[in-house]
C-alpha cells in the first residue's frame, strides 16, 4: 500500500505567500510544501526560515525552494504572485502587470504536468482566476480565488460588534460579487441563530439606530485599505483565507465558503469569476449556491459582474 503525501505549491514569496506558507506549517495541513518565487534566493530564505520552525510544530513539513517542474506532482498551486496596488490605486488597476505575469508563470506550470487545484490570491481575484482557468486548460473547479472570503469576514466582524460580540462563526452573512470596491451584501440572507438580521434590526430599536447597512458595505469593501494604510498591506487574513479552503479540499469538508467561482447561469450571469458561496469539497469548486436575493440585491450583484466583464475585455476575453 502506497499512501500519497500532500504536496503544496507557492508561487510568489512575498507577504501573502510566505503568510500562507507559515499558515499550512503552522496548522499541519501538508506534508511537503515548495516555495517559488523569480527571486530564488528570496524563495530560499523563505524556506529556511519556515523550516527552522518546524521542530516545535506537532508536525514535520518538508520544505524548500522549489522551480515551476516541481509542480509536476502537487496537489495545489497557491497563486500570489503580482503586484500590491499602490496607495491611490484600487486591485483592478494592478490588473496589466498580474495578468502579464500569468501568461508566463502558468504556462511553465502547466508545462511540468500538473493535473491539480490552483488557489488564487494575486489582485483583482476574480479576473485572474478566470485568466488562469482559460490559460490552464483545466476544468473549471480546479481554480478557486478567493474571492469575497476575506470580504466576508470582515463583514462578520463589524456585524459582531453590534450583536453582543457573538461569535462571528455564528453570524451567517456573505459579501458577495467583487472583490474590490463594487462588492455587494445580501442583507436579505443574513441571519445569527437561524433569525434574520433585518427583524433583529426591526425590533431593536438600539439597532435600528446603530446599524447604517450601506455604511457597513462600504466599511467591509475599505477595510483592507485601513490595514494597507496602518501597515503597508494585508497578508495574514488572506493567508488564512488561503488555508481555509484548502483544508476544505484535502478533508473534504463541503464547507460553503464564497469563493470566486465561475458562473454559468446561475443568478442569471455567464462566463465570470466572481465571488459566490460555493461548496469546497475534495473535487474543488463543486457546485455554486444559489440563494435568494431581492431585485435591488440583483441589481447591485449584476453592476459588481458588469465591472469584472468590462475588465476582462481589456486582457483580450
Amino acid at each position: 500500500m502506497c499512501l500519497k503525501l500532500r504536496k503544496i505549491a507557492i508561487v510568489g514569496t512575498g507577504l501573502v505567500g510566505s503568510s500562507c506558507g507559515f499558515a499550512l506549517v503552522n496548522q499541519c495541513v501538508c506534508d511537503e510544501l515548495l516555495m517559488i518565487d523569480i527571486n530564488e534566493e528570496k524563495a530560499k530564505g523563505e524556506a529556511w526560515d519556515l523550516t527552522h520552525g518546524v521542530e516545535f510544530m506537532s508536525q514535520r513539513t518538508k520544505i524548500r525552494q522549489a522551480t515551476f517542474a516541481d509542480c509536476s506532482d502537487a496537489d495545489i498551486v497557491i497563486f500570489t504572485a503580482g503586484p500590491a496596488p499602490k496607495q491611490g490605486q484600487s486591485r483592478l488597476d494592478t490588473l496589466e502587470v498580474s495578468a502579464s505575469i500569468c501568461n508566463s508563470v502558468i504556462k511553465e506550470i502547466m508545462k511540468s504536468g500538473f493535473d491539480g487545484f490552483f488557489v488564487v490570491a494575486s489582485n483583482p481575484v476574480d479576473i485572474i482566476s478566470y485568466h488562469i482557468w482559460k490559460l490552464s486548460g483545466l476544468p473549471k473547479n480546479r481554480i478557486i480565488g478567493t474571492g469575497t472570503t476575506i470580504d466576508s469576514s470582515r463583514l462578520k466582524n463589524f456585524l459582531s460588534k453590534y450583536l453582543d460580540e457573538v461569535d462571528t462563526r455564528s453570524i451567517h452573512a456573505y459579501s458577495m460579487g467583487e472583490h474590490g470596491d463594487s462588492q455587494m451584501v445580501p442583507w436579505s440572507n443574513v441571519s445569527i441563530a437561524g433569525k434574520p438580521l433585518l427583524t433583529l434590526i426591526e425590533e431593536n430599536k438600539k439597532l435600528k439606530k446603530e446599524i447604517d447597512l450601506d455604511n457597513l458595505v462600504e466599511k467591509t469593501a475599505k477595510a483592507g485599505w485601513e490595514v494597507y494604510n496602518r501597515k503597508g498591506t494585508t497578508y495574514y487574513g488572506i493567508a488564512s483565507a488561503v488555508v481555509g479552503i484548502i483544508k476544505s479540499i484535502f478533508s473534504n469538508e463541503r464547507r460553503i465558503l464564497p469563493v470566486s467561482a465561475l458562473l454559468e447561469g446561475e443568478y442569471g450571469e455567464t462566463d465570470v469569476y466572481t465571488g459566490v458561496p460555493t461548496i469546497i469539497g475534495i473535487n474543488g469548486a463543486e457546485k455554486v449556491i444559489e440563494i435568494d436575493m431581492t431585485e435591488e440585491e440583483k441589481t447591485k450583484f449584476k453592476h459588481s459582474n458588469n465591472i469584472l466583464k468590462q475588465y476582462l475585455k481589456s486582457i483580450g476575453y
